[in-house]
């Protein structure tokens, strides 16, 4: 499926930008821009059944990472990965064949919610999502991403995480670094324990921790996830 994208900037170097669930490239206005500044052509996709991108009839991690490989260019210098976005660039980084890879708190273990309900959760949260509530999931925000965050829920087709519902309580970690990698992690990582920390760098990640920030460390953050950049960008 050919993805709806966003440039910033038009320098010789080219860098990839892949969001989360619920979000679509307007989750990366801050870091678009700042990657431009220095010297990058910054494209962000909307994944399927996200932003501008058109819904489907299947939402598997290997549907979003044949999408990316369909629509992005191959040997980017550099492509970034949020949470599912994460997921879906490691399912489609040997295709795409980047020069090197940031993972940022990526989706590579969903565990099992206590009631049973999992991802039903964030399906839930869209038809309750209010300025406030997010405001208030989100304290370290900027007022513009809580604006941006509902009407990416509103364009966000919620089916879409039914797809990934097999993928619950299943080791995703890659078994190697394809290229070479950052994992990024939220201070504490809800998707990537200490131990799982420990795996990925034996197998040739680097990994490293953005103190104090949540899942969603580049608006969380904004500076810390773009210092936690430093030797990457």
């Amino acid at each position: 499926m050919q993805l709806h994208t966003h440039t910033w900037g038009s320098g010789d170097r080219v860098a990839l930008l892949v969001h989360g669930i619920m979000a679509d490239h307007r989750t990366w206005r801050r870091v678009g821009p700042a990657l431009a500044e220095q010297g990058y052509r910054v494209i962000a996709v909307d994944l399927r059944g996200h932003g501008r991108s058109g819904a489907a009839t299947s939402y598997t991690p290997r549907d979003f990472a044949d999408d990316l490989v369909e629509t992005l260019p191959g040997g980017a210098e550099l492509a970034v990965g949020h949470s599912l976005g994460g997921l879906t660039l490691s399912l489609a980084v040997e295709r795409l064949a980047p020069r090197r890879a940031v993972y940022s708190d990526p989706a590579w273990h969903l565990a099992p919610s206590e009631d049973g309900r999992g991802l039903e959760q964030f399906a839930e949260f869209k038809a309750v999502a209010s300025k406030d509530r997010i405001a208030a999931l989100n304290p370290r925000w900027e007022s513009e991403d809580v604006d941006i965050e509902l009407e990416t829920l509103a364009a966000w087709d919620e089916s879409s995480v039914r797809g990934l519902a097999d993928s619950v309580g299943v080791d995703l970690l890659p078994t190697r670094a394809v290229v070479p990698s950052l994992v990024q992690l939220a201070d504490p990582s809800l998707l990537v324990s200490a131990e799982r920390a420990r795996v990925l760098t034996a197998r040739g990640f680097e990994v490293r921790t953005v103190k104090g920030a949540g899942h969603t460390i580049h608006r969380d953050d904004f500076d810390g996830f773009m210092s936690s950049l430093d030797g990457w960008i």
